[in-house]
């Protein structure tokens, strides 16, 4: 079985309706009587967390820059090479540019 054959996916009512109705194999009681210092402890316990420690305090969220529109002329199979891996395309395409830019900035 593939991993994407395990993924479930329900709706927000869905997974209210479960919860309500007991279905659900969460132990919300628990986790809401864990402390923070208790999560903390938790974490600091876990050897896939050593050496991870996240400042958040420093962290800043950019909203994406807005994107301009263009229209342009670019070779028929430039195009097709960037359409042929599917949606995302124009994403890819622009990362492409970006890195350009980057590259040309540098020197």
């Amino acid at each position: 079985m593939s991993r994407k054959e395990r993924i479930v996916r329900y709706t927000d009512k869905e997974l209210e309706s479960m919860q309500v109705h007991g279905q659900d194999k969460s132990d919300w009681k628990s986790a809401a009587a864990i402390s923070g210092k208790e999560i903390e402890a938790a974490v600091a316990g876990d050897e896939d967390e050593t050496g991870m420690h996240i400042d958040w305090s420093s962290i800043s969220a950019e909203p994406p820059r807005p994107k301009a529109v263009l229209n342009m002329r670019v070779d028929y199979d430039v195009l097709e090479f960037f359409r042929s891996q599917g949606k995302g395309y124009q994403k890819k395409i622009n990362a492409v540019l970006r890195s350009y830019v980057e590259q040309k900035q540098r020197h």
